[in-house]
Protein backbone atom coordinates (compact mmCIF):
# COMPACT_ATOMS: atom_id res chain seq x y z
CA UNK A 1 0.00 0.00 0.00
CA UNK A 2 0.92 3.46 -0.50
CA UNK A 3 2.38 5.71 2.71
CA UNK A 4 0.73 9.18 3.28
CA UNK A 5 2.17 10.77 -0.09
CA UNK A 6 4.14 9.48 -2.70
CA UNK A 7 7.64 10.88 -3.24
CA UNK A 8 8.81 12.28 -6.41
CA UNK A 9 12.22 13.08 -7.66
CA UNK A 10 14.12 15.85 -6.89
CA UNK A 11 14.02 17.80 -9.85
CA UNK A 12 10.22 17.05 -9.96
CA UNK A 13 9.84 18.40 -6.39
CA UNK A 14 12.07 21.48 -7.31
CA UNK A 15 9.94 21.99 -10.40
CA UNK A 16 6.41 21.63 -8.35
CA UNK A 17 7.86 24.25 -5.53
CA UNK A 18 8.58 26.63 -8.17
CA UNK A 19 5.20 26.80 -9.64
CA UNK A 20 3.59 26.35 -6.63
CA UNK A 21 5.22 29.39 -5.33
CA UNK A 22 4.38 31.39 -8.53
CA UNK A 23 0.59 30.21 -8.06
CA UNK A 24 0.59 31.59 -4.59
CA UNK A 25 2.27 34.96 -5.15
CA UNK A 26 -0.47 35.39 -7.78
CA UNK A 27 -3.32 34.34 -4.90
CA UNK A 28 -2.33 36.65 -2.51
CA UNK A 29 -2.25 39.33 -4.93
CA UNK A 30 -6.01 38.67 -5.58
CA UNK A 31 -8.11 40.11 -2.60
CA UNK A 32 -10.98 37.23 -1.84
CA UNK A 33 -12.46 35.77 1.21
CA UNK A 34 -12.57 32.18 0.05
CA UNK A 35 -9.88 29.66 1.22
CA UNK A 36 -7.10 28.64 -1.23
CA UNK A 37 -6.45 24.84 -1.80
CA UNK A 38 -3.38 23.40 -0.33
CA UNK A 39 -0.71 21.89 -2.30
CA UNK A 40 -1.72 18.51 -2.91
CA UNK A 41 1.65 17.29 -1.31
CA UNK A 42 0.91 18.19 2.06
CA UNK A 43 -2.83 17.58 2.52
CA UNK A 44 -5.01 14.46 3.47
CA UNK A 45 -6.88 14.44 -0.22
CA UNK A 46 -9.88 12.79 -0.22
CA UNK A 47 -11.48 12.09 -3.42
CA UNK A 48 -15.24 11.41 -3.90
CA UNK A 49 -17.85 10.88 -6.90
CA UNK A 50 -20.88 12.80 -7.28
CA UNK A 51 -23.18 9.66 -6.56
CA UNK A 52 -21.73 9.87 -3.34
CA UNK A 53 -21.29 13.83 -2.41
CA UNK A 54 -24.94 14.32 -4.20
CA UNK A 55 -27.96 11.78 -4.53
CA UNK A 56 -28.08 11.12 -7.96
CA UNK A 57 -30.84 8.59 -7.91
CA UNK A 58 -32.95 9.71 -10.63
CA UNK A 59 -30.20 10.90 -12.73
CA UNK A 60 -28.71 7.43 -12.62
CA UNK A 61 -31.77 5.53 -13.34
CA UNK A 62 -32.13 8.05 -16.73
CA UNK A 63 -28.32 7.03 -17.54
CA UNK A 64 -28.64 3.07 -17.11
CA UNK A 65 -32.60 2.90 -18.98
CA UNK A 66 -31.92 5.59 -21.67
CA UNK A 67 -28.36 5.91 -21.93
CA UNK A 68 -25.84 8.45 -21.71
CA UNK A 69 -27.64 11.27 -24.28
CA UNK A 70 -30.91 10.90 -22.32
CA UNK A 71 -28.69 11.32 -19.16
CA UNK A 72 -26.84 14.45 -20.46
CA UNK A 73 -30.01 16.47 -21.82
CA UNK A 74 -31.56 15.38 -18.57
CA UNK A 75 -28.42 17.37 -16.98
CA UNK A 76 -27.81 20.00 -18.87
CA UNK A 77 -31.00 21.70 -19.00
CA UNK A 78 -30.83 24.93 -18.17
CA UNK A 79 -33.53 25.03 -15.92
CA UNK A 80 -32.13 22.39 -13.79
CA UNK A 81 -28.68 24.03 -14.15
CA UNK A 82 -29.68 26.22 -11.23
CA UNK A 83 -31.55 23.04 -9.24
CA UNK A 84 -29.71 21.79 -6.16
CA UNK A 85 -28.84 18.55 -6.21
CA UNK A 86 -29.40 16.72 -2.89
CA UNK A 87 -27.12 15.61 0.07
CA UNK A 88 -25.92 12.29 -1.04
CA UNK A 89 -24.14 9.77 1.97
CA UNK A 90 -20.68 11.35 1.61
CA UNK A 91 -22.36 14.98 2.21
CA UNK A 92 -22.07 14.82 6.47
CA UNK A 93 -18.55 13.83 5.53
CA UNK A 94 -17.55 16.28 3.67
CA UNK A 95 -19.14 18.83 5.88
CA UNK A 96 -16.91 17.86 9.11
CA UNK A 97 -13.95 17.68 6.81
CA UNK A 98 -14.59 21.38 6.60
CA UNK A 99 -15.25 21.96 10.39
CA UNK A 100 -11.76 19.98 10.93
CA UNK A 101 -10.12 22.76 8.36
CA UNK A 102 -11.37 25.69 10.08
CA UNK A 103 -10.35 24.60 13.16
CA UNK A 104 -6.73 23.91 11.85
CA UNK A 105 -7.31 27.19 9.39
CA UNK A 106 -7.57 29.21 13.60
CA UNK A 107 -4.67 27.53 14.83
CA UNK A 108 -2.53 27.38 11.77
CA UNK A 109 -3.63 30.22 9.97
CA UNK A 110 -0.33 29.13 7.01
CA UNK A 111 -0.63 25.96 7.39
CA UNK A 112 -1.45 23.88 4.54
CA UNK A 113 -1.78 20.49 5.84
CA UNK A 114 -5.52 20.46 5.55
CA UNK A 115 -8.18 18.26 4.23
CA UNK A 116 -8.34 18.41 0.56
CA UNK A 117 -11.48 17.08 -1.15
CA UNK A 118 -11.79 16.32 -5.05
CA UNK A 119 -14.84 15.54 -6.66
CA UNK A 120 -13.58 12.57 -8.74
CA UNK A 121 -16.25 11.06 -11.57
CA UNK A 122 -16.70 9.73 -14.76
CA UNK A 123 -19.39 12.42 -15.90
CA UNK A 124 -18.72 14.71 -18.44
CA UNK A 125 -17.52 18.42 -18.90
CA UNK A 126 -20.99 19.16 -20.01
CA UNK A 127 -22.91 18.57 -16.97
CA UNK A 128 -20.02 20.28 -14.78
CA UNK A 129 -22.40 23.60 -14.65
CA UNK A 130 -25.03 21.70 -12.50
CA UNK A 131 -22.06 20.01 -10.09
CA UNK A 132 -20.78 23.28 -9.82
CA UNK A 133 -23.91 24.93 -8.91
CA UNK A 134 -24.78 22.38 -6.49
CA UNK A 135 -21.96 22.99 -4.84
CA UNK A 136 -21.34 26.72 -4.20
CA UNK A 137 -24.73 26.67 -3.12
CA UNK A 138 -24.10 24.29 0.02
CA UNK A 139 -20.99 26.37 -0.13
CA UNK A 140 -19.14 23.57 -0.13
CA UNK A 141 -14.94 24.26 -0.36
CA UNK A 142 -14.20 21.86 -3.44
CA UNK A 143 -12.27 23.75 -5.89
CA UNK A 144 -10.49 20.73 -7.71
CA UNK A 145 -12.46 18.41 -10.14
CA UNK A 146 -11.71 15.58 -12.58
CA UNK A 147 -14.48 15.04 -15.06
CA UNK A 148 -13.43 11.85 -17.10
CA UNK A 149 -16.20 11.89 -19.69
CA UNK A 150 -17.39 8.48 -19.35
CA UNK A 151 -14.16 6.88 -18.88
CA UNK A 152 -12.69 5.67 -14.93
CA UNK A 153 -10.84 8.34 -12.71
CA UNK A 154 -8.95 5.57 -11.23
CA UNK A 155 -6.14 6.47 -13.10
CA UNK A 156 -6.24 10.32 -11.66
CA UNK A 157 -6.27 9.24 -8.15
CA UNK A 158 -2.30 9.00 -7.67
CA UNK A 159 -1.79 12.16 -9.87
CA UNK A 160 -3.99 13.95 -7.49
CA UNK A 161 -1.83 12.73 -4.43
CA UNK A 162 -5.07 10.80 -3.04
CA UNK A 163 -4.91 9.14 0.39
CA UNK A 164 -8.87 8.58 0.10
CA UNK A 165 -11.32 7.32 -2.22
CA UNK A 166 -15.06 7.19 -2.30
CA UNK A 167 -17.52 5.94 -4.60
CA UNK A 168 -20.72 3.80 -4.95
CA UNK A 169 -18.96 1.75 -7.82
CA UNK A 170 -17.26 -1.32 -6.36
CA UNK A 171 -15.41 -1.70 -9.12
CA UNK A 172 -13.57 1.47 -9.33
CA UNK A 173 -13.00 1.46 -5.55
CA UNK A 174 -11.83 -2.72 -6.07
CA UNK A 175 -9.37 -1.09 -9.01
CA UNK A 176 -8.25 1.93 -6.86
CA UNK A 177 -7.20 -0.41 -4.29
CA UNK A 178 -5.20 -2.63 -6.32
CA UNK A 179 -3.82 0.48 -7.33
CA UNK A 180 -2.68 0.74 -3.60
CA UNK A 181 -4.88 3.78 -2.78
CA UNK A 182 -7.32 3.54 0.49
CA UNK A 183 -10.93 3.35 -1.24
CA UNK A 184 -14.20 1.89 -0.01
CA UNK A 185 -17.85 1.88 -1.65
CA UNK A 186 -20.09 3.81 0.33
CA UNK A 187 -24.01 2.57 0.70
CA UNK A 188 -26.64 4.68 1.21
CA UNK A 189 -28.38 4.40 5.23
CA UNK A 190 -31.83 6.58 5.44
CA UNK A 191 -31.45 10.68 6.57
CA UNK A 192 -28.90 10.30 9.39
CA UNK A 193 -27.11 13.89 8.91
CA UNK A 194 -29.23 15.14 11.84
CA UNK A 195 -27.88 12.95 13.98
CA UNK A 196 -24.36 13.34 13.35
CA UNK A 197 -21.87 15.89 14.94
CA UNK A 198 -21.17 18.97 13.66
CA UNK A 199 -17.96 19.70 15.55
CA UNK A 200 -16.60 16.49 15.20
CA UNK A 201 -15.07 14.34 12.69
CA UNK A 202 -15.81 10.74 13.01
CA UNK A 203 -14.30 7.61 11.99
CA UNK A 204 -14.62 4.02 12.45
CA UNK A 205 -12.52 1.28 11.06
CA UNK A 206 -13.03 -2.63 11.10
CA UNK A 207 -9.43 -4.23 12.00
CA UNK A 208 -8.54 -7.48 9.83
CA UNK A 209 -8.55 -6.94 5.93
CA UNK A 210 -9.07 -2.88 7.05
CA UNK A 211 -6.60 -1.51 8.78
CA UNK A 212 -4.39 -4.37 9.06
CA UNK A 213 -3.86 -7.38 6.16
CA UNK A 214 -5.92 -10.53 6.18
CA UNK A 215 -3.47 -12.44 7.63
CA UNK A 216 -5.25 -13.70 10.66
CA UNK A 217 -8.99 -13.62 9.43
CA UNK A 218 -7.53 -16.36 6.71
CA UNK A 219 -6.50 -18.10 9.70
CA UNK A 220 -10.06 -17.95 11.09
CA UNK A 221 -11.73 -18.80 8.07
CA UNK A 222 -9.37 -22.01 6.83
CA UNK A 223 -8.56 -23.75 10.38
CA UNK A 224 -11.32 -22.17 12.92
CA UNK A 225 -10.97 -20.22 15.72
CA UNK A 226 -9.23 -21.88 18.39
CA UNK A 227 -5.95 -21.70 16.17
CA UNK A 228 -6.54 -18.35 15.65
CA UNK A 229 -6.35 -17.85 18.81
CA UNK A 230 -3.47 -19.66 19.44
CA UNK A 231 -1.84 -17.94 16.64
CA UNK A 232 -2.34 -14.43 17.87
CA UNK A 233 -1.05 -15.53 21.11
CA UNK A 234 2.07 -16.90 19.53
CA UNK A 235 2.91 -13.80 17.12
CA UNK A 236 1.55 -11.31 19.93
CA UNK A 237 4.63 -9.38 19.52
CA UNK A 238 4.97 -9.42 15.36
CA UNK A 239 3.03 -6.84 14.01
CA UNK A 240 0.35 -7.44 11.63
CA UNK A 241 1.41 -6.21 7.98
CA UNK A 242 -0.73 -3.26 7.06
CA UNK A 243 -3.51 -3.05 5.21
CA UNK A 244 -5.65 -0.77 2.87
CA UNK A 245 -6.53 2.01 5.09
CA UNK A 246 -3.77 2.00 7.50
CA UNK A 247 -2.31 4.84 5.08
CA UNK A 248 -5.28 6.79 5.89
CA UNK A 249 -5.31 6.22 9.58
CA UNK A 250 -2.04 7.33 9.27
CA UNK A 251 -3.16 10.92 7.33
CA UNK A 252 -5.46 11.32 10.23
CA UNK A 253 -3.08 10.86 12.95
CA UNK A 254 -0.90 13.87 11.40
CA UNK A 255 -4.04 16.28 12.24
CA UNK A 256 -4.50 14.96 15.08
CA UNK A 257 -0.87 15.93 16.37
CA UNK A 258 -1.57 19.58 15.02
CA UNK A 259 -4.17 19.69 17.85
CA UNK A 260 -2.47 17.89 20.73
CA UNK A 261 0.91 20.04 19.90
CA UNK A 262 -1.47 23.03 20.85
CA UNK A 263 -3.03 21.32 24.12
CA UNK A 264 -6.10 20.76 22.71
CA UNK A 265 -6.13 16.46 22.74
CA UNK A 266 -9.32 16.78 24.52
CA UNK A 267 -11.37 18.98 22.44
CA UNK A 268 -9.52 17.52 19.09
CA UNK A 269 -12.42 18.05 16.50
CA UNK A 270 -10.99 14.15 14.73
CA UNK A 271 -11.84 10.92 16.87
CA UNK A 272 -11.15 8.08 15.77
CA UNK A 273 -12.32 3.96 16.36
CA UNK A 274 -11.54 0.46 16.13
CA UNK A 275 -14.05 -1.91 16.02
CA UNK A 276 -13.73 -5.22 15.35
CA UNK A 277 -15.05 -8.86 16.07
CA UNK A 278 -12.31 -9.62 17.70
CA UNK A 279 -11.97 -11.05 21.43
CA UNK A 280 -10.19 -8.43 23.53
CA UNK A 281 -8.40 -11.08 25.94
CA UNK A 282 -7.69 -13.72 23.43
CA UNK A 283 -6.56 -11.81 20.31
CA UNK A 284 -6.74 -8.11 21.11
CA UNK A 285 -2.75 -7.91 22.48
CA UNK A 286 -1.36 -8.12 18.74
CA UNK A 287 -3.98 -5.43 17.43
CA UNK A 288 -2.98 -2.73 19.97
CA UNK A 289 0.77 -3.35 19.63
CA UNK A 290 0.59 -3.45 15.71
CA UNK A 291 -0.84 0.10 16.20
CA UNK A 292 1.59 0.82 18.55
CA UNK A 293 4.33 -0.16 16.24
CA UNK A 294 3.09 1.67 13.44
CA UNK A 295 3.60 5.00 15.74
CA UNK A 296 -0.24 5.48 15.41
CA UNK A 297 -3.41 6.25 18.34
CA UNK A 298 -6.89 5.20 17.83
CA UNK A 299 -9.23 7.04 20.33
CA UNK A 300 -11.91 4.11 21.30
CA UNK A 301 -10.66 0.35 20.85
CA UNK A 302 -13.87 -2.08 21.32
CA UNK A 303 -13.85 -5.42 20.75
CA UNK A 304 -17.18 -7.00 20.39
CA UNK A 305 -15.97 -11.15 20.42
CA UNK A 306 -18.04 -11.62 17.53
CA UNK A 307 -21.22 -9.64 18.78
CA UNK A 308 -23.17 -7.32 16.10
CA UNK A 309 -21.48 -3.92 15.11
CA UNK A 310 -24.58 -1.98 14.68
CA UNK A 311 -25.46 -1.37 18.24
CA UNK A 312 -22.54 0.27 18.89
CA UNK A 313 -21.98 1.94 15.67
CA UNK A 314 -25.47 3.34 16.65
CA UNK A 315 -24.06 4.95 19.69
CA UNK A 316 -20.75 6.07 18.00
CA UNK A 317 -22.88 7.39 15.47
CA UNK A 318 -19.51 7.45 13.10
CA UNK A 319 -19.69 9.95 9.78
CA UNK A 320 -18.11 6.96 8.00
CA UNK A 321 -17.46 3.52 9.00
CA UNK A 322 -15.26 0.91 7.33
CA UNK A 323 -15.50 -3.02 7.01
CA UNK A 324 -14.47 -5.65 4.61
CA UNK A 325 -17.26 -7.71 5.53
CA UNK A 326 -20.79 -7.24 3.49
CA UNK A 327 -22.91 -8.11 6.36
CA UNK A 328 -21.36 -6.11 9.21
CA UNK A 329 -22.07 -3.13 6.65
CA UNK A 330 -25.67 -4.54 6.26
CA UNK A 331 -26.39 -4.18 9.80
CA UNK A 332 -24.87 -1.28 10.04
CA UNK A 333 -27.11 0.64 7.26
CA UNK A 334 -29.95 -1.20 9.42
CA UNK A 335 -29.50 0.99 12.38
CA UNK A 336 -28.77 4.12 10.41
CA UNK A 337 -25.07 4.28 9.75
CA UNK A 338 -23.08 5.59 7.14
CA UNK A 339 -21.22 1.93 6.09
CA UNK A 340 -18.08 1.60 3.08
CA UNK A 341 -16.98 -1.73 2.15
CA UNK A 342 -13.36 -1.77 1.43
CA UNK A 343 -13.17 -4.97 -0.79
CA UNK A 344 -9.94 -6.68 -0.05
CA UNK A 345 -8.85 -10.38 1.21
CA UNK A 346 -10.09 -13.34 2.20
CA UNK A 347 -13.25 -12.23 3.55
CA UNK A 348 -14.94 -11.20 -0.18
CA UNK A 349 -15.09 -14.87 -0.65
CA UNK A 350 -17.60 -15.29 2.40
CA UNK A 351 -21.30 -13.68 3.74
CA UNK A 352 -21.88 -14.76 7.31
CA UNK A 353 -19.22 -16.95 7.61
CA UNK A 354 -20.58 -19.24 4.19
CA UNK A 355 -18.06 -19.69 1.53
CA UNK A 356 -19.74 -17.69 -1.83
CA UNK A 357 -17.29 -19.27 -4.57
CA UNK A 358 -15.95 -23.18 -4.96
CA UNK A 359 -12.77 -22.94 -6.37
CA UNK A 360 -12.61 -25.42 -9.36
CA UNK A 361 -11.11 -27.96 -7.69
CA UNK A 362 -13.59 -28.02 -4.45
CA UNK A 363 -16.22 -28.68 -7.16
CA UNK A 364 -14.04 -31.53 -9.02
CA UNK A 365 -13.59 -32.93 -5.34
CA UNK A 366 -17.32 -33.29 -4.59
CA UNK A 367 -18.26 -35.16 -7.64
Amino acid sequence: MSEIKPTDTAATNAGEEKDWAASKYFSDSLKTKKPRPPKPQNAVTIAVSSRTLFNMVEERKIYEEEGVEKYMAHMNQQKRENEPLMPGVAFPLVKALMTVNSRLRQLYPDSEELFDIVLMTNNHAQVGVRLINSINHYDLTIERFCMTGGQSPIGYLKAYMTNLYLSKDGEKVTEAIKEGIAAATMFTSGDVENQLSDTQLKVAFDGDAVLFSDESEIIVKQCGLDMFFEHEQEFENIPLKQGPLKCFLEALGKLQRKFYAKNERMTCPIRTYLVTARSAASSGARVLKTLRSWGLEIDEALFLAGAPKGPLLQKIRPHIFFDDQMFHIEGAKELGTIAAHVPYGIGQKYHKGELIEQTVKDVKDKK
